[in-house]
């Protein structure tokens, strides 16, 4: 059985539940707050970071295979070579190196360049403040960060109508990786309701698309006391 260290809000973390969803892979999800440092968790993952996997079917195996995979370009990486070199057309990892390569660098970006660039500022200053504070830490959301954090994502979603509007999808003719990296990253703010839908009609109908795929139900199910999502972010039709 398959083990995700994970944080429901974590776009990184919903990244790997995505693919995990898409190659139908039995999974016991672990709710990590990475801001406790616990011990436990610091032996699996010494960077302190969400999405930490273990396989226990190979962990024993060290000698060929970590006990924990950690870092979601390397689980996602792992978790194709693992599962999806047999899902044939499913596999979401294009077959052309050429298209590969373009895939990577988008779930790069997203799980990187747009966490530093975005969440670092929306999802820190409003959801991980709002969490912290019921260990005693965390502090009140600092309104420039918030103001940097929307400036900056509207940067981000100009590229991303960029890109929905070449491509059918993300990385190519078909759904891949770089889609679950663009629409777990979103999917944070938008439970936030800090998407501008509206102004951005290509994006919300590529979005629309992920959204519906049966592998987002649990993404749509996350609830967080104290701060309920943004009255469409359940809405398959918004």
């Amino acid at each position: 059985m398959i083990q995700l260290y994970h944080h429901p809000m974590s776009g990184a973390s919903r990244y790997i539940r995505l693919i995990l969803g898409e190659y139908g892979v039995p999974a016991e999800f672990i709710e990590e707050k990475t801001w406790l440092r616990r011990e436990e968790f610091l032996t699996l993952n010494p960077a302190g970071t969400v999405p930490v996997l273990v396989d226990d079917a190979v962990s024993k195996n060290r000698d060929t295979t970590p006990a924990a995979v950690a870092g979601a370009m390397v689980i996602g990486e792992y978790l194709d070579e693992t599962v999806g070199a047999m899902m044939r057309e499913k596999r979401l990892m294009p077959e052309n190196s050429a298209t590969r390569a373009e895939m990577r660098r988008l779930v790069e970006w997203f799980i990187h360049k747009f966490e530093a660039e975005v969440g670092r500022y929306l999802v820190q200053e409003r959801i991980w403040k709002h969490l912290m504070r019921g260990d005693g830490m965390g502090g009140a959301p600092d309104s420039a960060m918030i103001r940097a954090g929307r400036t900056n994502l509207k940067s981000h979603l100009r590229y991303l109508d960029w890109l929905v509007q070449s491509r059918n999808w993300l990385g190519g003719n078909r759904l891949s990786l770089s889609d679950l990296a663009a629409a777990a990253a979103l999917s944070v703010p938008d439970y936030l309701g800090e998407i501008p839908w509206d102004s951005e009609p290509a994006v919300r109908d590529w979005y629309a698309r992920v959204k519906s795929r049966p592998s987002f139900r649990p993404i749509l199910a996350d609830k967080l006391a104290g701060l309920p999502p943004a009255s469409h972010y359940v809405d398959l039709d918004f």
